[in-house]
């Protein structure tokens, strides 16, 4: 199954009679579609629609595909380079499964990759925490990978604290670039009050987007041709409304 998608991506990218859009990618511009297609697998996976997540599912192994591809045609690896070393991790990572490990130990996953990124030349705690991310999931992560060296509040009551600090900071700002960087610290402090409370951040966030969304059409739908034409108390009260009936 996976060689005739292959295949078609093969003669998707043939310079000569394949598609003038594919052919004019490369990783840098197809890596902004591969983001998208794994959000939108979340998507349908929250929604818990199995069609959809199949569909994206495809798309996004497409993207897989089409990396291996660009990659092939570089010299550089092929997809089943790709398989094969995802494979050999995957078997590496789990030694009480593949290996000689005797059931029932832990496998030590996050000192397995501690090693692997030692492999590569990289020993810094904060090495291998993927830039890409998107910026509340990489300030959890980073968070979590110096609190194994030791340096993270004990408890959420500093966590807390340092919010308040960084507040402070912010209305004492004496320009947007500071404003800027101290909202930023704000943003950062916040993550880790919610990851010293066991709460995922990103998540959180986005089921905060989701409540707003819904409420908001709610509030246009009740007043019809007239919310925009509201002032800002009416649409407080609107909104006060809808989340009334909303509980």
């Amino acid at each position: 199954m996976i060689e005739r998608l292959v295949g078609i991506m093969a003669r998707l990218r043939d310079p000569a009679t394949g598609c003038e859009w594919d052919v004019a990618q490369d990783f840098r511009s197809i890596a902004p579609y591969t983001i998208e297609e794994a959000y939108e697998v979340a998507d349908a996976i929250a929604r818990d629609d199995m069609a959809d997540l199949k569909d994206e599912l495809g798309d996004l192994l497409l993207q897989v595909v089409f990396h291996s591809r660009i990659a092939e045609e570089a010299g550089a690896f092929a997809l089943p380079d790709v398989i094969a070393a995802i494979s050999d991790k995957m078997e590496r990572r789990h030694p009480h499964i593949f290996g000689d490990t005797p059931d029932g130990v832990d496998h030590q996953w996050e000192q397995i990759k501690a090693a692997e990124r030692a492999d590569k030349g990289s020993s810094g705690a904060l090495d291998g925490v993927a830039i890409g991310l998107p910026a509340l999931l990489r300030a959890e992560k980073l968070q979590k990978r110096a609190a194994r060296t030791g340096f993270d509040w004990p408890d959420a009551t500093g966590a807390r604290a340092k919010i308040d600090e960084e507040l402070q900071e912010v209305e004492a700002a004496a320009s947007l670039d500071e404003r800027e960087d101290e909202i930023g610290d704000v943003l950062f402090s916040v993550v880790n009050w919610a990851r010293k409370l066991g709460v995922d951040p990103e998540a959180a966030l986005r089921q905060a987007n989701e409540k707003f969304e819904r409420r908001f059409k709610a509030m246009e739908a009740e007043a019809g041709a007239d919310f925009e034409a509201l002032d800002l108390d009416g649409m407080e009260a609107l909104w006060a409304t809808v989340k009334r009936f909303e509980a």
